[in-house]
């Protein structure tokens, strides 16, 4: 196995000392340890996400104590690690492929190439030659580096490139946070389909430089069929390319109630099987559910939480299927989105009904 030479006094962080020992505890059984006990097989994980930064203020605590499986936030984008040309920060990915072999989780890099670039690469100027060769030195260093380590488990190869009426996503003028830049590298003209060449040129890197991980699409937006149905057929056209694809992810960023709204559940659940069907993994990779700030109803909150969930076990004998939870607690959440408290903590971190659903719903679908 790999290993890295850590300067201790920068790196080293103990869980008593540092995450906070005063985090209220929830009655009953961690989320991990259910996991461990009724789904030993792997074809289920429940995973947790926040970042780096995150930990102290007490999302260290929660991340251990009730996860086997981490997605680190943006710690693996590109503006995180690779900001522009010549300028490389690898030290707090390292600290999570370290910290997640310590505490004996599984982990996700989560969307290395993505609209969450460098705001170099995102500037107007950038040709497509300069953003091809930016994406090969990015994608190849990255692939290489975290390659080999057994809990190194799924890679986001490619994020959000689609948008729910089914176009593809970019580019356009400006350098804010949701431009994707890498389709001025251009389109494959040959195909029906018209892909983007960055998506085939980052499945191409991660085939070949970090064989040992699973490749995944993450895709954000609802269960729109033009979207989901171009996400398919670009599984198609990189298998059609002798391209490997390990399986879909879905960012699950949905309100309160969206489980009761027509069809959401049928196709997520067909969606799953369609996946399952074609040797892919399932990933509800980002899952937030928003409360209106009015009038939040936490229990009709942990109904959402819950259903999703259950769609995912439900299939789990057909394939993996994996679930994570997009920030762990209300007050560690995305700043814009924190007065729609869509996570399943409280800002003291205590455990929301949305918790006690989840685990609920383990347990019951085990049986």
């Amino acid at each position: 196995m790999k290993t890295f030479i850590w300067n201790l006094a920068i790196c080293m962080i103990t869980l008593t000392s540092t995450f906070g020992a005063d985090t209220p505890e929830p009655n009953g059984p961690r989320l991990r340890d259910i996991v461990e006990e009724h789904y030993p097989d792997g074809t289920v994980y429940i995973g947790g996400t926040t970042g780096w930064e995150k930990l102290p203020k007490g999302d260290g605590t929660l991340l251990d104590r009730e996860f086997s499986y981490v997605c680190p936030e943006n710690d693996f984008k590109q503006h995180a690690i690779h900001p522009s040309p010549g300028i490389w920060n690898w030290s707090t990915a390292d600290q999570w492929i370290q910290h997640c072999l310590d505490n004996g989780q599984v982990l996700r890099i989560h969307g290395p190439i993505s609209p969450q670039c460098s705001r170099w690469t995102k500037e107007d100027s950038r040709t497509a030659e300069e953003l091809s060769k930016n994406l090969d030195e990015f994608m190849t260093a990255l692939s290489k580096r975290y390659n080999g380590y057994p809990h190194v488990k799924w890679m986001d190869v490619v994020n959000e490139t689609v948008l729910p009426s089914g176009a593809w996503f970019g580019p356009k003028d400006g350098v804010g946070e949701w431009e994707n830049p890498w389709p001025k590298i251009g389109f494959d003209e040959t195909h029906p389909l018209r892909p983007p060449l960055y998506i085939k040129q980052a499945f191409e890197i991660a085939n070949r430089y970090a064989p040992d991980i699973e490749q995944i699409i993450n895709q954000h937006g609802g269960m729109e069929e033009k979207m989901w149905d171009k996400v398919k057929a670009t599984v198609r056209y990189l298998r059609e390319n002798n391209l490997r694809v390990d399986g879909i992810g879905w960012q699950a960023h949905i309100n309160v109630g969206w489980e009761k709204k027509s069809l959401n559940i049928r196709r997520l659940k067909e969606l799953i099987k369609w996946a399952h069907g074609n040797n892919l993994s399932f990933h509800v990779t980002e899952m937030n559910v928003w409360l209106d700030p009015s009038n939040p109803d936490y229990e009709a909150q942990a109904d959402t939480f819950a259903a999703v969930l259950k769609a995912l076990l439900e299939n789990r004998q057909t394939g993996q299927v994996t679930w994570n939870t997009w920030n762990l607690s209300d007050a560690t959440a995305w700043e814009e989105n924190r007065d729609k408290k869509g996570c399943i903590f409280f800002d003291d971190m205590s455990p929301k009904p949305a918790y006690y659903a989840i685990r609920k719903t383990l347990l019951e679908e085990a049986n």
